[in-house]
């Protein structure tokens, strides 16, 4: 939030790391590296904004955004619907969820197909597989695709090479067909790289 100058981090506890940050209280004080590398070009297309999982925070901030007509489809595993409130306000919203509570029963895609969904480009944020399946929907359909890869990331600034991902084109720094997803992405054409 640039008026309020405020940052907000969506987590979920999994580990002693987020377990620590979840027992700070207000007021207390963080160092943190971001943001790091790249993020969504905006395109004044009418957008299919896909979320799965862990990807779904990350197409909050670009909901708001983008100036154009969004269709956000968000896949759950089941019906605890996290941040669905926050997207409100933001364009047409369409959930999946793996265990058909809410919404359709299935995932993304089956949630674009059921409910006839058209649109000129795809954003998309979460899981491999679903990426994966995105990238395939994407070119049968001829459709311009912009993938947000999430991976662990050790050192954030494109040294250590622990986030790297295949990619179509040899990497200028490590001279293989890798892209480090800290410095390259973490957003990339879809077929700039292999799932």
């Amino acid at each position: 939030d640039k008026a309020d100058r405020a940052l907000r981090v969506v987590y979920r506890v999994a580990g002693r790391g987020t377990e620590e940050l979840a027992s700070l209280g207000t007021g207390k004080e963080l160092q943190i590296a971001g943001p790091l590398g790249n993020g969504f070009p905006h395109k004044e297309k009418r957008a299919f904004l896909i979320g799965g999982g862990i990807g779904i925070p990350p197409m909050l901030q670009l909901a708001k955004e983008l100036d154009c007509e969004k269709q956000i489809i968000l896949g759950y595993r089941d019906d605890a619907l996290f941040l669905k409130e926050d997207f409100k306000r933001l364009g047409q919203i369409y959930v999946a969820t793996e265990d058909g509570s809410c919404g359709t029963e299935g995932n993304v895609l089956d949630a674009i197909r059921e409910n006839g969904l058209t649109a000129d480009i795809i954003y998309a944020c979460g899981p491999t597989p679903m990426l994966r399946a995105i990238k395939q929907y994407a070119a049968d359909k001829d459709m311009e695709c912009w993938l947000s890869l999430e991976e662990k990331m050790a050192c954030g600034i494109g040294a250590c090479l622990a986030c790297v991902c295949k990619s179509r084109e040899k990497d200028a720094h490590t001279n293989v067909n890798n892209k480090r997803i800290c410095k390259e992405g973490p957003v990339f054409r879809a077929e700039e790289v292999e799932l």
